[in-house]
């Protein structure tokens, strides 16, 4: 039995918190069960307060003991209860314990649902302001298989019952959404905040998955978070899932390389190569502990004041293809994602950027709204574990590396401070053959149809732009 949708748009104007617990509670056929943990049963209270839950309520539970909740879904191999695993693992139990406690035969048409949430909100010291995973495993059809939806949360509120509380709306809001909204999952997102102050609560990552959202492209969802403002960053792995920036920069030595990489070509090639072999010769160099990340900043994706949906995912195949962990940030200023990525970890951060971008960081223009300036912003950019390593250019035959390169007069002594103390190195062992390769340049010759742009470009990129028809290329 499918789920009529008929009305919705009329009736969604009238829904308060208690109107949506009511509407599933009042549907004969929608059935399942609650497991909550760290944040007490916000969610399944919603339900039973709005009335009719003795026929859409199987159970609910709340297994705060550690031993007791690795007793009844297993026990993570790093020990931590607030992960995506443990959300996978209480949504499977739960699930088959309904598929095999409830007999099929006399309930044709009841359409299974689990609804799971671990969480660890705020501490006593309020060091640590919470987050969670949250999800829901569940039926439109009861003849079909199950879909998903798995989120992580962010609280940025002080308080430990509003985070509660918050927990308790935003998964009223997933269980609506996805009996009355999975058809349209871009816009489930957005009515994930209905009742909720959008700087209360974050969501950095989500993903669809299951025979409903077969035609879904996660990417595009994490493109959503950006644009709607739920969220600073996101990232996802070479296979193109959505994977949560916290847990992959956490405690890890991070090398990232921004650009527009449209398309990545030789020197983004380049530029990324030489700058692992510096990173290698550390002497505390540890393969395990290091990622390195491709970043997009969401302005290099604007064109014409609309993001290019399909000019961004041309991108990201791309990078996939090459084996790259992407990250797309609101971000435009690197002193922002130098203080984003100090969040997360306490290890060496190196940036890559070109000297173009490196004149811009020293343009006060950019930091006029910090309260102090561009002192302000240089104390995040060039805090104790990071250093930028220069790309040189060439500018009329004249090549521009950290030696010469010009920068606002007002900068110099900053800069040369900079330079000086070693938080800004030269990539010298470049392939100058490269520097007069152009993205921009070789992005004009593949829409005109010219053969020459295919030396510019990894063999494998080439390959797949002409596979796929990428960037206009026919």
């Amino acid at each position: 039995m499918v789920v009529s949708l008929k009305g919705d748009k009329e009736f969604e104007k009238l829904l308060s918190v208690k109107d949506k617990a009511l509407r599933i509670n009042l549907n004969d056929n929608i059935y399942g069960t609650f497991a909550e943990i760290g944040a007490g049963q916000e969610v399944a209270r919603h339900f039973f307060r709005a009335g009719g839950a003795s026929g859409t309520i199987a159970k609910t539970m709340s297994a705060y003991d550690k031993g007791f909740s690795n007793a009844i879904y297993g026990e993570e191999h790093d020990n931590r209860f607030v992960t995506k695993s443990r959300l996978t693992k209480m949504l499977n139990h739960e699930i088959n314990l309904l598929e095999n406690r409830v007999n099929r035969e006399n309930n044709p048409e009841k359409m299974f649902f689990s609804f799971a949430n671990t969480v660890a909100t705020i501490d006593f010291a309020k060091k640590f302001k919470g987050h969670g995973w949250m999800g829901i495993k569940f039926q439109t059809d009861s003849s079909e298989e199950y879909s998903e939806i798995q989120m992580h949360i962010r609280f940025h509120v002080n308080d430990a019952k509003t985070q509660q509380e918050l927990l308790g709306i935003m998964g009223v809001n997933l269980i609506y959404g996805a009996y009355y909204k999975h058809n349209k999952p871009r816009s489930l997102i957005r009515y994930l905040y209905d009742h909720i102050n959008p700087n209360s609560i974050e969501i950095d990552t989500i993903n669809f998955s299951g025979k409903l959202f077969k035609d879904v492209d996660n990417r595009l969802i994490s493109l959503d978070l950006i644009k709607n403002n739920m969220t600073q960053a996101v990232m996802f792995g070479p296979d193109g899932k959505n994977i949560l920036p916290a847990a992959e920069l956490y405690k890890k030595n991070i090398l990232t390389i921004r650009g527009s990489f449209r398309p990545v070509t030789k020197v983004n090639e380049d530029m990324y190569e030489k700058s692992l072999t510096i990173v290698k010769n550390d002497k505390n160099f540890n393969k395990k502990n290091s990622i390195s990340i491709f970043e997009i900043t969401l302005s290099n994706l604007i064109s014409d004041g609309e993001v290019n949906e399909q000019d961004f995912l041309d991108r990201a195949q791309l990078l996939c293809s090459m084996g790259k962990t992407v990250m797309i940030t609101n971000f435009q200023e690197y002193y922002k994602l130098s203080e984003y990525y100090n969040k997360y970890t306490d290890k060496k951060i190196v940036l890559t950027m070109g000297v173009d971008n490196l004149i811009q960081v020293f343009e006060d223009k950019y930091y006029k709204d910090l309260n102090g300036g561009i002192l302000e912003a240089f104390g995040n950019l060039f805090s104790q574990n990071v250093t930028v390593l220069l790309y040189p250019m060439l500018k009329k035959d004249e090549l521009i590396d950290s030696n010469n390169l010009v920068v606002n007069n007002k900068m110099k002594n900053l800069y040369k401070f900079f330079k000086d103390n070693k938080k800004i190195i030269d990539i010298k062992d470049y392939n100058k053959k490269l520097l007069k390769i152009f993205s921009w340049k070789v992005l004009e010759n593949i829409k005109k149809g010219k053969k020459d742009w295919e030396k510019d470009i990894p063999k494998n990129v080439s390959d797949l732009i002409k596979k796929k028809k990428l960037f206009g290329y026919s």
